[in-house]
């Protein structure tokens, strides 16, 4: 738009319209550049690993070795931020392992740099229970008797970097397709499943998923579970009635749901204006209803704000995330949207499903609000018993354990190179 266009329009349509244009315009232009640009490769060309070719490789019939006794693990895994929900869940099982006297390593992948010195700062700092040495799984990751992948870039790296006699497993926390469109990344995904680990999955409603995309399901499910002891009723409670309602937002996962939380969120604020808008996670901009920012949260500081306010909106279009359960234990009623991957997993009375549109959502969240008994609801919420992490962990040990000592594996293929079939 012109300068001489853009002064003309100003004197015709005032300021709004005009800066709504201009807006608009920039959008298009970042969405045009987004487009443009080559989707990235979450792992390095050398890591990705053919299923055909490993598994017919004479390395790979021979069986590992049974390990008994104080075992030697690896964990590979990518380095995480503050407060990621995924390795916070797969640093329960390392904890978990250590407590029962295993000797644990965190292998860290990093396909843009080989120095963790960084990652292992941040992993000290917001996982101070974590006792495991931390490494760089492009350095080697000899010296183990066992290694279990976290993700499908780290499944594909165990299976290519393991060396020999090594029992190999992949801790599945959500079906990684579908994180992708069609394509090579999905088909990369994919695979991983099929590189020979034991795969284990968390909840069943993976398994149910993997058997229906691939014909097959995995070896292994332990239970989904909850921080019950970090997440709960605050006694005595909050001095002011609750009010409000929260959101984690994470802007550049799709499968979260953001666009569809920020349109659902701005219509409950026409419903509900005297009810405040808390974000936390990613710091938001470019609303169009005022919102208060919290940017990243501690998981104590995060149960005081759920102890403060009614609802909260948690939405995934894959597995469920740690949210719902989370809001649950502090007394606030999580509103989610109607998924049947996620539905199946959450069998929870006080959870609200409503359309995973902008309208069913926001009134959802306008009926949770606006009910009578808010504080007697949260009481009988928080009160309820649900699963925590403790059965999740021993299962898994307990797996990782019995499969090392007894059960017959085949020896990963070291350096493996190559595309797909």
């Amino acid at each position: 738009m012109t300068a001489r266009l853009v002064a003309k329009r100003l004197r015709r349509d005032g300021l709004r319209p005009v800066a709504r244009t201009v807006a608009a315009k920039a959008v298009n232009a970042a969405v045009g550049a987004w487009h443009l640009a080559e989707p990235g490769l979450p792992l390095r060309e050398e890591d990705i690993v053919d299923p055909q070719s490993r598994l017919q490789s004479p390395v790979l019939q021979s069986p590992v070795p049974a390990r008994t006794g104080r075992l030697r693990v690896g964990w590979v895994c990518t380095p995480p931020a503050p407060g990621s929900g995924g390795h916070t869940t797969f640093f329960r099982m390392v904890e978990e392992m250590e407590e029962r006297g295993h000797l644990c390593t965190l292998f860290l992948y990093d396909p843009n740099d080989d120095d963790i010195s960084r990652h292992e700062e941040t992993i000290r700092s917001h996982w101070p229970a974590l006792r495991a040495g931390v490494r760089s799984a492009t350095n080697g990751m000899e010296g183990v008797d066992a290694i279990i992948a976290s993700s499908w870039p780290t499944a594909h790296v165990a299976a290519g970097r393991a060396t020999g006699g090594v029992h190999l497993f992949y801790f599945i926390q959500d079906y990684e397709p579908y994180f992708y469109p069609r394509g090579f990344l999905y088909a990369l995904a994919e695979d991983s499943y099929r590189l020979g680990l034991t795969n284990v999955a968390l909840g069943g409603m993976i398994g149910e998923v993997m058997q229906a995309e691939l014909g097959e399901p995995p070896q292994a499910v332990v239970p989904f579970g909850c921080d019950t002891g970090t997440y709960r009723l605050l006694k005595p409670p909050p001095r002011n009635v609750r009010a409000g309602v929260v959101y984690y937002a994470k802007r550049k996962v799709d499968r979260r749901g953001y666009l569809l939380a920020k349109l659902a969120l701005e219509r409950f604020h026409a419903l509900h204006p005297e009810q405040e808008i808390h974000i936390y996670g990613d710091t938001v901009t470019g609303w169009d209803i005022p919102v208060t920012n919290h940017g990243n949260l501690t998981p104590n500081e995060l149960n005081s704000l759920y102890n403060r306010t009614i609802a909260g909106l948690a939405i995934s279009f894959t597995n469920i995330s740690l949210v719902p359960g989370e809001l649950l234990a502090a007394g606030n009623v999580p509103v989610l949207n109607h998924s049947a991957f996620a539905s199946g997993l959450l069998r929870d009375p006080d959870a609200v499903w409503a359309p995973a549109t902008p309208t069913g959502l926001a009134t959802a969240l306008a009926e949770v609000v606006g009910a009578p008994g808010i504080e007697e609801r949260a009481q009988t919420i928080a009160g309820r018993k649900r699963p925590d992490w403790s059965k999740t962990r021993e299962e898994f040990a307990r797996l990782l354990e019995n499969s090392c000592a007894s059960m017959p594996h085949q020896a990963p293929l070291h350096s493996l190179r190559g595309g797909r079939a």
